[in-house]
């Protein structure tokens, strides 16, 4: 039998476009559960994608050996970040069933 993963975050693909994607759940209290894009993303390319309901993140590592982890981008996140942005996943494939 396996272990079950510790890390709260599964990389994997999108079964619709297989994109790589990370499906996380994010925050302490209320938590939401996200799955983002794997790749990483200028500011300006941030911007061109903003939507109202869709959310952008850090993609933190603490070291080499550690799983990656999703952090909020809020006002106060520092412009010289040296981690990796990404967005939340927006599937592109059409869908390949009638419901």
């Amino acid at each position: 039998m396996s272990r079950p993963r510790t890390s709260g975050a599964a990389d994997s693909r999108c079964p619709a476009c297989a994109a790589p994607v990370l499906t996380q759940w994010v925050g302490t209290v209320a938590a939401l559960r996200i799955t983002a894009d794997l790749r990483p993303l200028t500011a300006d390319q941030l911007a061109a994608l903003w939507e109202p309901n869709r959310l952008s993140w850090c993609l933190y590592r603490a070291s080499a050996h550690s799983p990656p982890r999703l952090r909020w981008l809020t006002p106060s996140h520092p412009p010289d970040c040296h981690h990796p942005h990404v967005t939340e996943h927006r599937c592109t494939a059409e869908p390949t069933t009638l419901f």
